[in-house]
This record gives structure tokens, sequence and C-alpha cells, in this order.
């Protein structure tokens, strides 16, 4: 199983942004994308896959509007 959730780290702890489906002690294996425009580099390297012909600062702010994240519907 594949999660991928934002963490802010503090005091040398990651702390998820939410929940985890995990149960105590649970080992798992990191990955760390350190990246803090990740967002916008994913839409920038998938927008082609669209066939987008407008410009790129439209299908950005589209892509990386919280009112139209999947994860966030209901």
């Amino acid at each position: 199983m594949t999660i991928v959730v934002e963490a802010t780290y503090e005091n040398g702890v990651l702390k998820p942004s939410e929940p985890l489906p995990l149960n105590e002690r649970e080992k798992v294996r990191v990955t760390i994308d350190h990246d803090a425009d990740w967002r916008v580099h994913r839409v920038r390297a998938t927008a082609g896959l669209l066939g987008w012909t407008g410009d790129a600062e439209t299908v950005e702010r589209i892509a990386l509007d919280p009112e139209l994240d999947i994860d966030a519907a209901p």
C-alpha cells in the first residue's frame, strides 16, 4: 500500500497533516520529497498529457485549486 501525505518536520519528528491508516508501532518506509513546490512541478510535468492548449498559469491555477481537489471531494 502506498500513502502520500504532507507532513511537517518539528522538533526532530515528522508530523503528518492528517491521520494515517496504520496500526500502532507498524513499520513503514518513508521517502522524503523536500521540494516545496512539488505540486507545481508535478502539474508542469503532466500538463502535456491533458492535451492542454492554454497557458501554463491557467492549468496550474486549476490543478492546484483546493476547491477542485479530488481528494477533498465528498
